[in-house]
This record gives C-alpha cells, sequence and structure tokens, in this order.
C-alpha cells in the first residue's frame, strides 16, 4: 500500500488527520457547555477543523505518493472535493446535534458523511491530470467506502460523547488512523498508465503544480496546529470550579455565594457526585447577628450581558446539557451553570418530577401526554410549547400526577 510512498510525508498525513480530529472533536465538547448564541460558531468550527484535517490528509498523501513526472492538479475539481468535504461534514454534525440523536440519525448520518468522504478523495484524485490514464480496482473502492463510513460512524460516535482528556486524544488517534487508512487503501487501488508513446495529453482548465499544491498544504498545516493549541487552552469554567474547590477546601475560607453560581458543577452520573460534598448558596449572617432568611428558590441562567436569576415558578422544564443544564421558561431555553443533580435539590418536588434521566417538569404546567414507544411524550405550555420526553419507569408517576392513574384505574 505504501510502496514507493514518501514515509515522512505518509507520517505528517496521519498526524495531520489526528490533530484534525483532536481539534474539531475538542470544539464538539464545548458546544453543550455554551449558551445558545455560541453553538453555531463552535459547530462551524468543529465542522471546519474536520474538513480540513480530512482534505489536508488527503493532499499531504497525495504527495507523498509516486506520481509521474509532469503531473500537475486541476484546480476546480481540487476545489470542489474541499467544499464536498465541508458540506459533508457540517450537515452530518448539524443532524446529530440537533435533539436526542437517534441510532437511526446517527447511521444516516455516518453513512452521508462516509460517502462524501470517499466523494471527496476520489474528486481530488480526478483532479490529478497529466500524459497518463488513471483506472481503479471496484473492490478497492467498494473496501474504501465502507472504511470511509465506518470512519464517519467512529468519528460521529465521538463527536457525540463530547469527552475531553485522554478519551478525546484516544479517540482523535483513532480517528486519524481511519481516514488514513481510507485514503491510502484507496490509493492501493488506483492505477497510472502512462499513455501510449507519442501521444500529447492537452490539459484543460486553470492548473497548479506540486509545488503550488505544497505551499497551500503547508498554509493548512499551520491552521490546524494554530487549532490544535488554541483547544488546549483550558475551559474557563472548569477553571473557576477548580479554584472554587481549592478555596473551598482551606479550612474557615469563605467561598462567595455568586461565585459558586456561576461554577461548573460536576456532571451528576461522575463517580464523584456520589462521594464528595456539592457546594450550594447559603444564608450568610454577620457575626452576633442571626441568618438572614433564604431567598425563594431561584435558577441562575446565564445572557449575553452576565448571569440573571430565574423564579422557578416560570420555570417549565429543566434538561440536561453534559455538565450544565437549559432551563426553559416557556418562550425559550437559557443555560444553567448547575448540573441536572443540583437544580433538582433546589426545586420543590411536590412541583416538580424528574420524568427522565435528562429531563425535570413542572407538573402544573403541562397540558397534553401521549405515549409514544416504551414511554410518553408531554407539552408544556407558555408563548413557545414544547414537548419533553418521560422514561418508561416515570409515566406511572406522571400518570398518578396527572390524575390519569385514578381515571383509568
Amino acid at each position: 500500500m505504501f510502496e514507493g510512498h514518501d514515509p515522512y510525508l505518509v507520517a505528517l498525513s496521519v498526524v495531520i488527520a489526528i490533530l484534525g480530529g483532536y481539534t474539531g472533536f475538542g470544539l464538539a465538547a464545548r458546544i453543550r457547555g455554551t449558551p445558545d448564541a455560541s453553538h453555531r460558531l463552535l459547530l462551524a468550527g468543529a465542522a471546519f477543523f474536520l474538513a480540513i484535517g480530512i482534505w489536508t490528509m488527503h493532499f499531504v498523501g497525495m504527495l507523498a505518493a509516486p506520481l509521474p513526472a509532469g503531473a500537475v492538479y486541476l484546480v476546480l475539481p481540487t476545489i470542489v472535493s474541499f467544499l464536498i468535504c465541508a458540506l459533508v461534514v457540517g450537515i452530518s454534525l448539524f443532524f446529530v446535534s440537533v435533539g436526542e440523536p437517534s441510532m437511526l440519525r446517527v447511521v444516516s448520518s455516518a453513512a452521508l458523511l462516509g460517502v462524501g468522504i470517499a466523494s471527496m478523495h476520489y474528486v481530488g484524485m480526478h483532479g490529478l491530470s497529466g500524459n497518463f490514464t488513471m483506472t481503479h480496482d471496484a473492490a478497492m473502492v467498494v473496501l474504501s467506502v465502507l472504511i470511509a463510513i465506518a470512519t464517519a460512524y467512529g468519528g460521529l460516535r465521538a463527536f457525540l460523547a463530547r469527552q475531553g482528556g485522554v478519551q478525546l486524544a484516544l479517540s482523535a488517534v483513532a480517528y486519524g488512523f481511519a481516514v488514513s487508512g481510507m485514503h491510502y487503501t484507496a490509493m492501493a487501488g488506483m492505477h497510472l498508465v502512462p499513455a501510449p508513446q507519442g501521444s500529447h495529453h492537452h490539459v484543460e482548465g486553470l492548473t497548479a503544480s506540486s509545488q503550488m499544491l505544497s505551499l497551500v498544504v503547508a498554509l493548512l498545516c499551520f491552521v490546524i496546529a494554530a487549532g490544535f493549541l488554541l483547544s488546549l487552552v483550558p475551559d474557563p469554567r472548569k477553571k473557576a470550579a477548580a479554584t472554587i474547590d481549592v478555596v473551598a477546601a482551606i479550612p474557615g475560607a469563605v467561598v462567595p455565594e455568586a461565585a459558586v453560581l456561576v461554577a461548573t458543577i460536576p456532571p451528576a452520573d461522575s463517580s464523584a457526585a456520589s462521594t464528595s460534598p456539592r457546594l450550594r448558596p447559603t444564608p450568610l449572617g454577620g457575626i452576633g447577628q442571626p441568618p438572614r432568611a433564604a431567598p425563594a428558590p431561584r435558577l441562575p441562567v446565564e445572557g449575553a450581558d452576565g448571569t440573571h436569576f430565574i423564579d422557578t415558578a416560570d420555570v417549565r422544564s429543566v434538561r440536561a446539557d453534559a455538565h450544565y443544564t437549559k432551563v426553559h421558561d416557556g418562550t425559550r431555553e437559557r443555560m444553567c451553570p448547575w448540573s441536572i443533580s443540583e437544580a433538582e435539590a433546589q426545586l420543590d418536588p411536590g412541583l416538580f418530577v424528574r420524568v427522565h434521566r435528562s429531563h425535570i417538569v413542572a407538573m402544573a404546567h403541562v397540558t397534553f401526554v401521549r405515549k409514544e414507544g416504551d414511554g410518553a411524550i408531554i407539552e408544556l405550555d407558555g408563548p413557545s410549547p414544547h414537548r419533553v420526553p418521560v422514561s418508561r419507569a416515570k409515566i406511572a408517576e406522571v400518570k398518578a400526577r396527572l390524575g390519569l392513574a385514578r381515571r383509568h384505574a
């Protein structure tokens, strides 16, 4: 497969694919922890770096291949190959980032992305022009497409996992080797047949030499490296949470209540959640004075100009969103820096029910309920009504709270 290839460029192509995957998945991991206004920007950034990584890896691999002398690259197919890659990556990431992605949606997106990556490769390959003809082994074409689809599925699963640290690095390494494997599998099935002696191949259209392509690829390598280095910059929220944890560990130290409200709360599913105490806002009184009365329960929500607070009476639902939650007030959904377990602890259990591991609802605002699959769907009122899933284990409790259990008894 690598016979005649420059080993250094082959290694560089794999590294580029890994860096592009790490940067793209790293940006995707931050989507859940940011306000809605930043989602599109982060999604576009993730798609951009993944597409750049795939396309640049492809053409570094082309530069590593032993191509005939005088081979040039047609500019139009080369640009079209990048547009195909960017388009299918963006569409696939968008499909799996909207709502709770089903297995069918993930598999369909992976198939679309895999076929798109393979199309990018073969369109880019046929951008080669020279005194030769190009043929492909059908079996290798099919194998490369299957590898591309499997690569896309693994990449989308890593995107949905939104992991960090070692898990993100391992996902990026596996992704980089898989993308490279697809490329070199397709290259192994490509054959360049020299044109007969005396014939002359006429090149039509704007072309670029290998030297010119090398400059473009080198520039994109710098872009990927810069994005990778920027992705290593720690999330300010995690830094703030770590600072509060250190201060809280000092005997006699007082953690400001506002700082606790905006800090990141560990995820409800983490093992540390059940063993380490939670920092909660508590009413503080002066020395020799009785403590102030606890204020009415309110949830903090993030806005463009800072942190606001919303009365629980206005809350329709709370949705888990990685380390954070989304609070819906009947009009729109806003980010809350608490985990869903932290929010549940602040809500009145007589008014709110956790109907799903990722959803809490205000039962007084339920206007519609319908069985769906093994679970159910309920709708909550407001200027912008929205629906929330109910897990199978919670259906009986929801029916009882709505008075439906007695009616059906």
